[in-house]
């Protein structure tokens, strides 16, 4: 039992999620994520197979930040998500 399991989990950290191409036609989805100390994020498009991610990338917060509240801290999240993707987000054939 406990040998399947780890086969289980071994399997779906060697095959998922598969990062795909970015589509400007379809639509996208930005993901952020803030914590104590750091932000996170997610750009994803969502096909006739489901969503799929694009990129992910984090960084740590600065020493001044990491005193922000939490809901500076997700605004913050987003706004560097933006920035980071701008040249994707752009390219789209409709607003997001």
């Amino acid at each position: 039992e406990a040998l399947s399991q780890f086969q289980i989990l071994k399997e779906a950290f060697t095959t998922a999620p598969i990062l795909s191409r970015f589509n400007p036609p379809l639509p996208a989805i930005v993901e952020t994520d803030a914590s104590d100390y750091a932000l996170g994020a997610v750009l994803s498009q969502v096909n006739d197979s489901g969503k799929h991610p694009i990129a992910f990338d984090s960084c740590n917060l600065f020493p001044a930040d990491i005193n922000y509240e939490i809901h500076d801290k997700e605004l913050l999240g987003i706004a560097w998500a933006l920035k980071c993707w701008r040249a994707f987000l752009l390219s789209l054939s409709d607003s997001f």
